[in-house]
């Protein structure tokens, strides 16, 4: 049944026959310019420390 009904959709579509395009994933490197020491790998340690630290000083207020 999944056939039949995938080969009328395909006819509707003017898809029969057509071989499938495919798009090539490509990635594209970008260099973020860190400086040396910092771990890319805890940025996200890295902003929740800096948050907290805000948090406290607006609380000390």
């Amino acid at each position: 049944m999944k056939a039949v009904v995938n080969d009328a959709l395909r006819a509707g579509l003017g898809l029969r026959g057509k071989p499938p395009r495919t798009q090539r994933y490509t990635v594209e490197p970008h260099a973020f310019g860190f400086r040396p020491g910092v771990d890319v790998d805890r940025l996200n340690q890295l902003a929740d420390e800096l948050e907290a630290e805000e948090t406290v000083r607006r609380l000390d207020r």
